[in-house]
């Protein structure tokens, strides 16, 4: 009777733990690189403006949020929410510079910037001499 009972407790027990066994799956978020986030697409013509800046070297070769591996050479960005895969114009307010891009990451975690561009694509608008800059970023695809 007390094995029985004990075995019982040590299959509840690994069923619990199972159940725990961190896989998580959060609806929508796919971490396989040239994968859609999501179904949901932003809509094309959404424009918003603010502060832009740029990384690269220490990020080159690790993995951004979308899964892919960044490339500062690639034009690519971070944007807090816009699904990946999201095509953006950006020009610079400043000097009329413009720029495509594609989101592949999270971000910028600095406040009040709106968008983290690739190390190339700050390049284009200047910011490797500014090091951040007043942008207009409208989705195009």
């Amino acid at each position: 009777m007390l094995s029985r009972l004990f075995l019982a407790i040590l299959i509840c027990a690994s069923v619990v733990f199972l159940g725990c066994s961190g896989a998580t799956h959060r609806r929508g978020y796919n971490r396989m690189a040239g994968q859609p986030q999501s179904e949901k697409k932003a809509e094309i013509g959404y424009t918003f403006s603010g502060d832009a800046s740029f990384y690269g070297n220490g990020y080159d070769g690790k993995k951004t949020a979308s899964g892919e591996i960044f490339d500062r050479d690639d034009f690519t960005c971070a944007h807090r929410t816009l699904p990946f895969g999201t095509r953006l114009k950006v020009v610079r307010v400043k000097t009329g510079a413009s720029v495509i891009v594609r989101v592949n990451d999270r971000g910028p975690y600095v406040k009040k910037r709106v968008l983290d561009l690739s190390e190339a694509a700050g390049k284009v608008l200047g910011f490797d001499k500014a090091g951040h800059g007043q942008v207009t970023a409208t989705v195009i695809e």
